[in-house]
């Protein structure tokens, strides 16, 4: 188990010894956060640089390569996928950037390659020989066989949790905050299955890789929040937040923790369902909303909550949620 202590401290060292480069270079570039109008209250934000995302995913790439074993086909998938949302999300950056306005790639464009990135993940996981149509259930790690509904439940986990993470970068250091720990008990329960299952079985030398990337996200969060925690240096930009989304649906699907994933990611989905009951409810009232603003960090902001204590409670509630998963789950498996 040496080898994912040694991807956190790697990415850890990467991500401090990049981020200062990438600062400067986006600094240089002009990569410049645009705030929108609506968002007053973070006016003094714009033209923080932006694209921070990229110092992480490097960090985090580099380690996963570096320190995991051989037999690693779903940790190669899980890291691919990040890179190739953070390659969606660095032409969404570019074009703000580029075009100085706060618009990116349009709605239709971003679903299409969601969706195709969500597919070809989603159906490498069903033909895999280890995870196949299969999931764990929750707190007891006996498995479920979805067979062919297996992919598009696999699609609808990816495509939802892709995007609840993105919704959620919207405070300094929120999104990093967060996922770092959705990241560290999932690992948890990763071990978890591999200390009860895991003895002589051809699945386990793919779960401890697994265990490894997750090491590597979190040591590369870890050294981006030195840089990204209130007040903000820097911004991970579409750039950070989409290889996010990208790194937390892939290891749900690839893992087959994908059912664990709404109750350790309790905050990603509070964050996405304030957002439709926002626009729902503003479309039928023509007009009237629930909440001061949407996402629902943003309503707390508006109440006046300093955004340090929202990204404090953000990040307790999930290691709360993400501690009773684990501890519940070892106590029935025990």
């Amino acid at each position: 188990m040496w080898r994912p202590i040694l991807s956190f401290f790697t990415a850890f060292a990467l991500a401090v010894v990049l981020m200062p480069v990438v600062i400067a270079l986006s600094k240089k570039l002009k990569a410049r956060q645009t705030v929108l109008h609506y968002v007053d209250n973070h006016a003094k934000k714009s033209g923080t640089p932006t694209m921070g995302g990229i110092g992480f995913i490097f960090a985090l790439s580099a380690a996963t390569l570096l320190c995991m074993s051989k037999q690693n086909t779903l940790t190669l998938a899980a890291l691919l996928v990040t890179a190739g949302y953070g390659v969606v999300g660095f032409l969404d950056d570019f074009i703000k950037v580029y075009f100085k306005q706060n618009k990116g790639l349009g709605v239709w464009q971003k679903i299409l390659f969601q969706a195709g990135i969500g597919l070809a993940v989603s159906f490498f996981a069903f033909y895999h020989e280890i995870i196949g149509g299969a999931v764990y259930i929750p707190f007891t790690l006996a498995q479920i066989e979805l067979g062919w509904l297996a992919v598009p439940f696999f699609l609808l986990i990816f495509l939802s949790f892709t995007n609840a993470v993105n919704l959620t970068d919207g405070l300094d250091g929120l999104a990093s905050s967060v996922t770092l720990v959705y990241m560290l008990f999932n690992a948890g329960l990763i071990i978890a299955a591999v200390y009860v299952f895991g003895d002589g079985q051809a699945f386990t030398p793919e779960y401890l890789n697994l265990v490894v990337f997750c090491g590597a996200v979190i040591g590369a969060l870890a050294g981006f929040l030195c840089f990204n925690g209130y007040p903000a240096k820097i911004f991970m930009g579409d750039t950070g937040a989409l290889a996010l989304g990208g790194a937390v649906g892939a290891l749900a699907v690839v893992s087959g923790m994908s059912l664990y994933s709404p109750l350790i990611g309790i905050m990603y989905v509070l964050t996405s369902l304030s957002v439709i009951l926002q626009v729902a409810y503003f479309k039928k009232t023509k007009g009237k909303r629930i909440f001061l603003m949407a996402p629902l960090h943003h309503h707390f902001e508006r109440k006046g909550v300093h955004e340090s204590r929202i990204v404090a409670v953000y990040t307790a509630v999930t290691a709360v949620a993400g501690s009773l998963c684990l501890a519940v789950t070892l106590a029935v498996i025990a």
